[in-house]
């Protein structure tokens, strides 16, 4: 069966792919360049136009890594025609993703509606380590300074934060990156869920690289 970039579950609409990074980057969350590709001449062309090391990823599947489904980095033309083949033997029909490649600390944010205590937003570490670790820290929206610096404080990794390992990432950044989805989910009321992973941090800019949106029944205005 193909995987396209949405599911309906139970009457809820599940958005990922370029369509979610779209939205989140319309509501102005910083997102890396992502672009659809039909055929490898067009993941070619697109590879080029961004520069490469490129990314080549399987459109709205969750678990895209699990399933082999995101080939990175992609050093040439040549990679990527190899790349775009592989996919299609997952993913046999609809656009592959062609995407800048991130830079930096991979970091998870996401939010719930929780129907007792409202919105909540989670911040932690990315990429496979979200699952592995569980190491998440939450708050009740909407969020300020103060409550960042206590989710900081929470993590376990918050040190690589400071310049660890060389990691560092500005105070500034992290605070745009968690009051921009606070506002986002504040502001979108028909978001039930919002999973940003991994979210790329460096010293002074943040990039997310995917994004799944799980809509309340009535769906987004017009959707």
């Amino acid at each position: 069966m193909a995987l396209g970039e949405d599911q309906e579950v139970v009457g809820q609409k599940i958005t990922g792919g370029k369509e979610a990074l779209e939205l989140i980057r319309r509501a102005g969350l910083r997102v890396l360049r992502t672009e659809e590709a039909e055929d490898e001449n067009r993941a070619v062309a697109l590879a080029g136009e961004m520069g490469y090391p490129v990314a080549l990823k399987m459109a709205g599947a969750e678990h895209k890594t699990e399933l082999g489904g995101v080939k990175v980095p992609l050093k040439d033309a040549e990679e990527v025609r190899e790349a775009f083949r592989e996919l299609r033997e997952i993913q046999p029909a609809g656009p592959l993703l062609v995407q800048e490649v991130g830079q930096g600390f991979e970091a998870f944010v996401g939010a719930i509606r929780d129907p007792l205590f409202g919105p909540v937003v989670a911040f932690g570490l990315g990429g496979i380590f979200v699952e592995v670790l569980g190491n998440v820290s939450f708050r009740l929206l909407p969020i300020e300074r103060r409550d960042i610096e206590e989710m900081l404080t929470e993590l376990r990794a918050g040190f690589l934060l400071h310049g660890a390992r060389g990691y560092r990432v500005k105070f500034s950044v992290l605070e745009e990156l968690l009051i921009g989805v606070s506002s986002f989910v504040l502001q979108t009321p028909w978001i039930g869920e919002l999973d940003l992973n991994p979210v790329f941090l460096s010293e002074d800019e943040y990039r997310v690289c995917d994004a799944r949106i799980r809509g309340l029944r009535e769906g987004p205005p017009g959707g």
